[in-house]
């Protein structure tokens, strides 16, 4: 089988990635909210190094930090509490990235083989971190559905509240479709897919000269 032909069954399999990756999101926001604790276990239902297990993975950091970022600003949080829940924040912020990078990983392997056209372009992301973007998407659209259901507040609130969910719902549609567009760039050599490492340096003890320079 030629390179071209290898790529092109790869992308036949990937044709659905993107709802695939908005399901496992919606999925692993609804599970997360059944106990609705950060502290909670991630209870994965994929198989270990599936790509729908690293989506299920990611979304669920992205549902943890996303209630950290609640907690952190309620108006009695103790500093003490508030420097902890800040440094889960961090951590969560480093293991985001390592597994968006790992899904790109992913990304590249299904289309190594592909040619890329002499007038190829990059793109100004990948698509794994457009997929972040998705699943973070997923999160608000979650919390805004919410917020139209809620009794306890001005009807008013509540319009204001569908308006903007709405937009969310057309933002998803079109996001989803321009990360399929470019996948279909990048499996058929329009696009060229680059990846580079996000490189942080404030959570490594070598790098970080607050950090290093106390040792």
């Amino acid at each position: 089988m030629t390179g071209a032909a290898q790529a092109d069954k790869t992308y036949l399999n990937l044709m659905n990635f993107v709802d695939k990756a908005y399901s496992v999101f919606e999925q692993s926001i609804k599970d997360y909210h059944v106990l609705d604790s950060v502290d909670a276990q991630c209870d994965n239902p994929y198989p270990s190094q599936s790509i729908e297990s690293l989506f299920y993975l990611k979304n669920h950091i992205d549902s943890v930090q996303w209630h950290l970022e609640d907690i952190i600003r309620r108006p009695d949080i103790k500093p003490a509490e508030a420097l902890s829940v800040k440094r889960r924040i961090d951590q969560l912020n480093q293991n985001r990235t390592d597994l968006v990078e790992t899904i790109d990983g992913y990304i590249v392997e299904a289309y190594k083989d592909v040619v890329p056209a002499k007038d190829a372009t990059i793109n100004t992301e990948t698509p794994a971190w457009a997929l972040d973007r998705l699943s973070i998407l997923a999160l608000k659209i979650y919390h805004w559905t919410k917020e139209t259901e809620r009794t306890d507040c001005a009807t008013g609130h509540v319009s204001e509240c569908r308006l903007k969910l709405n937009i969310l719902i057309e933002q998803r549609k079109d996001l989803s479709a321009s990360i399929s567009q470019l996948l279909d760039d990048i499996s058929s050599g329009r696009k060229i897919m680059k990846t580079y490492r996000q490189m942080k340096m404030y959570n490594d003890p070598n790098l970080n000269p607050e950090l290093y320079g106390r040792r």
